[in-house]
């Protein structure tokens, strides 16, 4: 019996995967690599994929497990699926594409030993990787009096990473997963948990200050997920809006609904949305200048702008694991 096959998992990952066998090998190495070693891996193959399970099954580690679906149910469903599987009293999430550094566990678990909640939701810093280089997100960690919703969505700058939570920092209770699973969406599924998950008593929101995790981010949005779907989006903020105050509701709009619309070319929605906001939400001067800077300015504009002013910020450059 080797030195892993004694160890009783305390800290159960859970990794969602599908026809991406090299990228998930990296996450799995940097999961197994951590100093806090009562650990388990868990692999959920999202749907037949016969090329990740052999890639995963020749890691040679007994704290790994691979567990095939047999249809794609998506990331929600995959993560639930990985809940039910696991062991461990925690569970922590890391996507394929992502990668944990090795103090990623022992920090966050010391933070939850000494939280005032229950259940805490524990997040951390992390780098944001992209084409443009290295970036420290999120620049301004969440208040004890801050409303969840707010940190979310509401922005005081004009760009990304003032306030961010990245589902792949995150680690909590397998207790809080069975009781707040999460919904099968198409997007947004990580907020909507978080919302949920926040209305419990003894649920709270704390961070590891340092960054522990490598992220790949899209900083370019003009994709097919983000630019065909603000429809869903606007139905979704819609369905939850008794769980987010009328600031978030109306950020919400600008910087998620408007960015697809704009880039379909919805002009039609633009006095829709407009009043939509000003009679369910509360915006602040910011919130119309994005709204009528993200219909104005083209996209390619945008990226342009929003590029020089990134490559003004302080960059953190971080080899591989």
């Amino acid at each position: 019996m080797s030195t892993n096959e004694s160890i009783q998992p305390v800290v159960s990952v859970v990794i969602p995967s599908r026809n991406r066998p090299q990228l998930v090998s990296r996450a799995v190495k940097s999961a197994l690599a951590q100093t806090y070693k009562a650990i388990e891996v868990i692999v959920i193959v999202d749907g037949p994929d016969r090329d990740t399970v052999q890639v995963i099954e020749a890691i040679n580690d007994s704290r790994l497990r691979v567990i095939e679906l047999p249809v794609n149910v998506g990331p929600a469903g995959a993560r639930n699926a990985g809940v039910r599987e696991a062991k461990g009293t925690w569970i922590a999430f890391l996507d394929d594409d992502d990668e944990w550094l090795p103090q990623k566990i022992e920090r966050q678990l010391e933070v939850a030993n000494h939280s005032r909640y229950a259940f805490p939701i524990i997040a951390s810093r992390f780098i944001a990787r992209s084409s443009k280089g290295d970036f420290i997100w999120p620049k301004k960690l969440i208040s004890n009096s801050e409303n969840i919703s707010d940190y979310l969505f509401v922005r005081n700058s004009l760009f990304m990473g003032e306030k961010f939570i990245a589902t792949p920092t995150l680690l909590t209770k397998k207790e809080l997963l069975q009781k707040i699973p999460f919904n099968n969406l198409r997007r947004h599924e990580d907020w909507d948990w978080l919302l949920r998950s926040n209305q419990l008593a003894d649920v709270g929101i704390e961070f590891a200050p340092e960054e522990l995790c490598v992220c790949s981010m899209q900083l370019n949005r003009n994709s097919l997920s983000s630019t065909s779907n603000w429809k869903y989006s606007l139905d979704w903020i819609r369905s939850v809006r008794e769980l987010i105050t009328p600031l978030a509701y109306s950020a919400f709009i600008v910087i998620e609904v408007i960015p697809q619309a704009s880039s379909e070319g919805s002009w039609k929605v633009f006095l829709l949305l407009l009043w939509d906001i000003l009679k369910f939400g509360k915006p602040r001067p910011v919130d119309f200048l994005l709204y009528f800077a993200m219909w104005l300015f083209p996209q390619n504009i945008r990226q342009q702008i929003r590029y020089f002013f990134i490559k003004k910020q302080p960059q953190h450059m971080h080899k591989p694991i």
